[in-house]
């Protein structure tokens, strides 16, 4: 019968091993001229939770971990020689689990042209740790092993399950105690197993979540929204639920492997909700209160209340969601303003680059909810506001834009959704939005001249008298200007200020290079003026009143 530590390799890998086959050519001492110059696996091994990936090829670094993978993992190794001819690598695996226990040894030609040989290494025990290394051949000739290297091995994860106090699980003939659009708890809980052949598991590094949409749950725990275990594996998700009617909560586990369990789907029920609900400008999630949204490292849109003391969000728009080919927010411009169907603010989304299109995501729940929204494309106007010809310039589709923003109402008649303010060759365009929303018409030109092109244009919202305010920062040594565009007597409002972007300065210091974000999402802290909001260099997000006393919220994700 074969020795234990034989039984773990697999097919042909154990027979040669047996027989002797594999064995590398001898040598008094290794040959000088002939290294290995790397070695690495693949994957990567790594530590979800720590986010580190290393090979720890040293006797100090903690090993990271590698998962479930089809057939084992792949041992890499780079190898040199002074002399010209063909070179192999002679890979061996140690179990440390096993007392350092020889469990594979395989020779692989290395590509002429590389000079890197890969060998598959299968058979791995679940929760043990190996060390392996390599050494260099031509001919007959052998080098020094390579400093060991190593990792550990995980090949389960674990199974979440969700319960809630607010909303019972379907069918259960519990009574809901809140309603679609209330802030309500799960609890969720999991144990990563612990290994069948001994050894260790790599613990819990997140729950992924998302609700009703199971195609978002692909990915690690940086592909979306998530929530970091507590001790024990258990946490509570405190989370807006944000369609009324029957819901899916999809959790899945994370392993620190990086392991991924099936998603578990707890279905409930969402009542909606009777009382009237408040409104504010630039309020998202229908809370009121105005939101601030920024992409994260990873390319999700976060929804980070005005009122928050840091820059937790209160839900995520996971990258998937984004509405052009590029699943990833930070290669799109995000405005909201725009109310055609509730109280809180549809998103207008202008792709930065590539064709600029621009896309309506509506908010139908007015609860902040966009997966069901579907997604439209925005025209502008084929038309202009004045009969006869266009003006000389007039743009035709979004080809050219330089900036694109919803001030608010325009008009005095019409929907009540946000009008456009278009930047294109430096000059200011303005269009008031198409009955039923979706798109713009009576597009007009404000300025001339080309003077607005060093700009950023900034748009607080409607000022106490029905009238609306325009900010801008001047690229070019970091001033702020305020232009107040009154409501005349007949209902039309004023942009005559807008003809010299260089008046009005209120602020100083807000330059590109300490400041390279710049906003305003209407009413911050609630004293009845608008705010401003900036993200920094080193991505703190940074919130005002009007555009003093900052206070620091904190680094986004």
């Amino acid at each position: 019968m074969k020795p234990a530590h034989l039984r773990r390799l697999g097919g042909a890998a154990a027979v040669a091993v047996a027989a002797g086959l594999l064995a590398a050519p001898t040598a008094g001492a290794a040959e000088t001229g002939l290294r290995v110059t790397g070695t690495t696996a693949s994957p990567r091994p790594g530590n979800v939770s720590e986010g580190v990936v290393t090979d720890a090829c040293d006797a100090t670094t903690a090993p990271g971990w590698i998962g479930r993978t089809t057939d084992g993992p792949t041992l890499r190794a780079t190898v040199a020689s002074d002399t010209a001819g063909t070179l192999s690598a002679r890979f061996s695996v140690r179990d440390l689990t096993a007392d350092g226990a020889a469990v594979f040894s395989a020779v692989r030609e290395a590509s002429a042209w590389s000079k890197e040989a890969t060998t598959l290494v299968p058979g791995l025990v679940d929760g043990h740790g190996y060390a392996w290394n390599a050494r260099a051949l031509q001919g007959h000739k052998i080098s020094a092993a390579s400093p060991d290297c190593h990792f550990k091995v995980d090949l389960t994860s674990a199974q979440p399950t969700v319960s809630s106090p607010d909303f019972p699980p379907l069918g259960s003939g519990q009574t809901p105690g809140k309603y679609a659009g209330e802030t309500a708890a799960f609890v969720i809980s999991g144990t990563d197993p612990a290994p069948a052949g001994g050894g260790e598991a790599s613990g819990l590094a997140c729950y992924r979540y998302a609700f009703n949409d199971s195609l978002l749950m692909s990915g690690g725990c940086d592909s979306g929204a998530s929530v970091k275990p507590g001790p024990g594996g258990t946490v509570t998700l405190n989370v807006k639920v944000r369609e009324w009617g029957t819901n899916v909560l999809y959790v899945k586990a994370v392993d620190n492997a990086g392991n991924s369990s099936f998603h578990t789907g707890y279905h409930f029920y969402a009542p909606s909700d009777p009382r009237p609900k408040p409104s504010a400008v630039g309020d998202v999630d229908g809370d009121a209160v105005p939101d601030i949204l920024l992409p994260d490292t990873a390319g999700n849109l976060q929804i980070i209340s005005g009122r928050a003391t840091d820059t937790t969000p209160s839900s995520v728009l996971p990258a998937d969601l984004a509405p052009g080919s590029v699943k990833n927010w930070n290669n799109y411009q995000v405005s909201h303003r725009d109310r055609n169907y509730s109280t809180a603010d549809d998103l207008l989304v202008r792709e930065v680059g590539g064709p600029g299109s621009v896309y309506l995501l509506r908010n139908v729940y007015g609860t902040g909810e966009f997966s069901r929204s579907g997604t439209g494309y925005v025209d502008w106007p084929r038309w202009c506001a004045n009969p006869g010809p266009c003006a000389p310039g007039y743009p035709v589709g979004w080809d050219g834009v330089q900036d694109l923003v919803l001030p608010g109402r325009i008009g005095t008649t019409g929907p009540a959704g946000s009008g456009l303010l278009r930047m294109q060759a430096g000059d200011l365009w303005v269009a008031t939005p198409f009955p039923g929303g979706g798109s713009f018409n009576d597009a007009e030109r404000l300025t001339t001249g080309g003077l607005w092109a060093g700009y950023d244009l900034v748009t607080p919202g409607p000022d106490a008298s029905g009238g609306l305010v325009l900010w801008a920062r001047e690229r070019a040594d970091g001033a702020l200007h305020a232009y107040a565009i009154p409501k005349k007597a007949d209902g039309t409002l004023d942009f005559s200020a807008l003809a010299d972007p260089s008046a009005g300065v209120v602020a100083t210091g807000f330059t590109v290079d300490a400041y390279p974000t710049l906003g305003s999402s209407g009413d911050l802290d609630g004293n009845g003026t608008a705010d401003l909001w900036a993200v920094t260099a080193d991505r703190h997000l940074v919130t005002y009143s009007g555009w003093t006393a900052p206070k620091d919220l904190g680094v986004l994700r």
